[in-house]
């Protein structure tokens, strides 16, 4: 597939439609069984460990689902959260921190209740929906627990990384960072915070202890197209065996970021598609969400399974998705189907990673326009 180019910028506004945002999650710590009656049109009862936990970027809710096996699959029930989520991320406590257009919602998934909505610091517009509405996006955990980080969106401007005590529930400090921060991750240590700069082709590294801000440009095709241009940064991972960032651009290259230095190589991906969310499995494979086609010899949505090594499978998925959560075990990917270009769909496909001969990708009812997602 030949290098695409940046489209002329008098097609910015329709190109960057479909670039919606979410947050990778982790299920590496067992969480609390869920009980008692939960929320808005939930039914009394208990839900296992596992179940998925979805922000509904076209409702105000977010949703529990049963991902199955079998007829049981679906939707539990959803709480309301605020205006329009995007990402969403879950601490070993049970509590769910999820980024809305109008401050952060603490949600209790062992009661199923939202506790609060923590406004933003930074004013960012109206309260509106939307791809490019104003508010948090991106967003995480510390390895600790004690602090909340979100990437707040100003429209027309640089985005805030904005600091929540989590004992307090109160914004501490507030950070600059780049354009729109369409991700945001902590390194294993917890030194620091990177938010990805998706308008402004970058990953930002804030020291978690001096708060202090350094640019990383991320373009492996250049910027020359700026805000009219695809080929940008969305969502990163950070690789445990050696806190490198990796963040994969149009399944042709996968960015590898030294956060030490600020050096950027790139490894060769073979999906040939738009592409979104990642995560990645115990095992430290690579999950990354194909979108769909965005230029005419696009490949349709995938989502690439890559080892360690750099061997990759793709295994093909029906019609545009955005973020990725894997199982505990590693053996099953969860996709949400919640995309903000025209062909999105209200559900989840479950992929079997077990093996070459895994088994056929299939859909579960989810709320309304999943994006960010995370295994309980």
């Amino acid at each position: 597939m030949n290098i695409r180019r940046a489209v002329p910028a008098v097609a910015a506004a329709l190109l960057l439609a479909g670039c919606a945002t979410g947050t990778q999650t982790s299920a590496d710590a067992p969480r609390p069984t869920l009980e008692a009656e939960a929320g808005t049109g939930t039914a009394q009862g208990s839900t296992p460990q596992g179940t998925l936990l979805v922000a509904d970027f076209g409702g105000d809710t977010v949703t529990f689902v049963d991902p199955g096996p079998g007829r049981d699959a679906g939707p539990l029930g959803s709480v309301e959260a605020g205006t329009a989520p995007y990402g969403l991320t879950v601490g070993e406590d049970g509590r769910a921190w999820v980024a809305t257009a109008e401050g952060v919602a603490v949600i209790d998934t062992a009661a199923r209740t939202r506790l609060a909505v923590i406004p933003y610091a930074t004013e960012s517009g109206p309260v509106t929906t939307g791809e490019y509405r104003g508010g948090g996006m991106g967003i995480a955990l510390a390895p600790d627990g004690a602090h909340v980080y979100v990437g707040v969106n100003v429209p027309g401007g640089n985005g805030v990384l904005e600091v929540i005590d989590t004992a307090t529930q109160k914004v501490t400090a507030t950070v600059p960072v780049g354009r729109r921060p369409f991700d945001v991750d902590v390194s294993a240590d917890g030194r620091e915070v990177y938010a990805t700069g998706h308008d402004s082709f970058d990953v930002t590294a804030v020291g978690t202890r001096t708060l202090e801000p350094r640019r990383m440009e991320v373009a492996p095709y250049g910027t020359e197209g700026g805000l009219g241009s695809w080929l940008k940064p969305h969502y990163a991972v950070v690789r445990p065996s050696d806190g490198k960032l990796l963040l994969p651009f149009e399944g042709e290259r996968l960015a590898v970021l030294d956060p030490r230095t600020g050096r950027v190589r790139t490894e060769r991906m073979t999906a040939d598609t738009h592409q979104h969310g990642a995560a990645l499995t115990p095992d430290g494979t690579l999950l990354v969400v194909g979108t769909g086609p965005i230029a005419a010899d696009d490949e349709e949505a995938s989502l690439t399974v890559r080892t360690p090594d750099g061997r990759e499978r793709t295994l093909a998925l029906d019609g545009p998705h955005e973020d990725v959560a894997v199982s505990q075990d590693g053996r099953t990917a969860y996709v949400t189907g919640g995309f903000t270009r025209d062909g999105y769909w209200n559900g989840i496909t479950v992929v079997d990673l077990a093996g070459e001969g895994a088994g056929k990708p299939f859909r579960i009812g989810a709320g309304e326009r999943p994006l960010g997602i995370a295994v309980l």
